[in-house]
């Protein structure tokens, strides 16, 4: 590899993080205004979904939380799936790009399509949770250590959280503990953290790629 090519995926890299770190970043401030303008939302009663629209037959729509939570998962889902690309860009790594890709769309579905879609809503969700938690996983193949590791434990606690929640629906030992709200932040939460570290750890890699080409 030459030097040309060296800062080439240096810069993608660079591109890459700095987009998922102010994705992630933005949606949880949204997220958190969200919920201070949703009366009565309870974050162990209330899917973060809640926010945009209750499911049927109970519909519950309140702006401008839903217009907020929609338009803050929309954004975070695009600016994962054009980091996905210049991800691979970088690394050439397709495993984690289309596991990454598919989760960045599945995050746009559910801000395009809320809680009172019903079976499209639960599909992207559903889409989300499953592709987030492995893209966690396979960037084990980009990072050094000991980031890699706990990326790999991310992706594994909230899949194992996912599945308790598929198979023990309402009597797992986090939703009596949490609720359903709790229960599904034990999922969603820990992946979009790990989306801001990512981006951090992607931002710095190439910065430092950056010096090192400078001094040769």
């Amino acid at each position: 590899m030459d030097k040309n090519e060296k800062s080439s995926r240096a810069y993608y890299s660079n591109a890459a993080g700095t987009l998922l770190f102010i994705g992630a970043l933005q949606w949880f401030i949204v997220e958190m205004a969200a919920e201070t303008l949703f009366p009565g939302y309870s974050t162990r009663a209330n899917d973060l979904s809640d926010l945009a629209s209750t499911v049927p037959p109970n519909l519950s729509l309140i702006q401008p939380s839903a217009t907020m939570f929609n338009a803050s998962t929309f954004i975070f889902g695009l600016m994962t799936l054009i980091s996905a690309f210049l991800v691979y860009r970088a690394h050439r790594d397709r495993l984690f790009t289309v596991l990454f890709a598919i989760s960045g769309l599945a995050a746009m579905g559910v801000g395009i399509f809320p809680g009172d879609t019903g079976v499209i809503h639960g599909l992207v969700a559903l889409a989300w949770f499953v592709t987030a938690p492995l893209s966690a996983i396979a960037s084990y193949r980009l990072e050094g250590k000991p980031f890699g590791y706990i990326s790999i434990a991310i992706g594994i606690f909230a899949l194992i959280v996912l599945l308790m929640a598929l198979f023990f629906s309402g009597s797992s030992p986090i939703f009596l503990a949490f609720g359903r709200g709790g229960e599904e932040r034990m999922i969603a939460f820990p992946v979009a953290m790990w989306v801001t570290a990512f981006g951090g750890y992607l931002m710095g890699s190439s910065q430092a790629n950056s010096m090192l080409l400078c001094r040769l």
